[in-house]
């Protein structure tokens, strides 16, 4: 029975284990995806994402706190500054974890991990989704003078 085995030791000491997600969450908060296992990528969402809601309310307490985890004077001000301000409306899941294959040498499944909000792909890609036509197939009211305004300047320049 696996009861009460939430944590995935990953082969490594209490000690070490923290050190490894401390740094991994401090490269994750600095270039906002990093490239890892998969089992590292689960441990690692785990650990950061109680920071980033604790990030959310900036107060001395909760810089403290982070502190204490993280280690890194940098990671938690970037973390408090930019990383809080555009998760700030976002009540959770801050990571995203894409599967990429298995590594060449050893054949472990890798995995990438990136803070949701800072991928332009995807976040463009929704705001277009929004401007769809009616369940008719006609245009919507808003979108029509819009789109005859553009035709108009695109006759006139030619």
């Amino acid at each position: 029975m696996r009861h009460g085995k939430k944590i995935n030791h990953l082969g490594r000491k209490a000690g070490h284990r923290n050190s490894m997600l401390a740094n991994m969450a401090c490269s994750l908060i600095e270039h906002k995806r990093i490239n890892t296992t998969v089992a590292k990528a689960k441990a690692l969402k785990q650990f950061i994402e109680p920071l980033v809601t604790k990030a959310k309310t900036d107060d001395t307490h909760n810089r403290r706190i982070v502190f204490s985890y993280l280690r890194s004077k940098e990671a938690v001000t970037e973390l408090f500054r930019e990383v809080a301000q555009k998760v700030g409306d976002r009540p959770g899941g801050y990571t995203r974890i894409i599967k990429l294959g298995n590594r060449l040498g050893d054949n472990a499944d890798m995995a990438m991990i990136e803070l949701v909000d800072f991928n332009e792909i995807y976040n463009v890609a929704k705001k277009e989704a929004k401007k769809s036509s009616t369940r008719r197939g006609k245009k919507k009211a808003a979108d029509a003078p819009a789109t005859e305004a553009t035709s108009t300047e695109a006759e006139s320049n030619e």
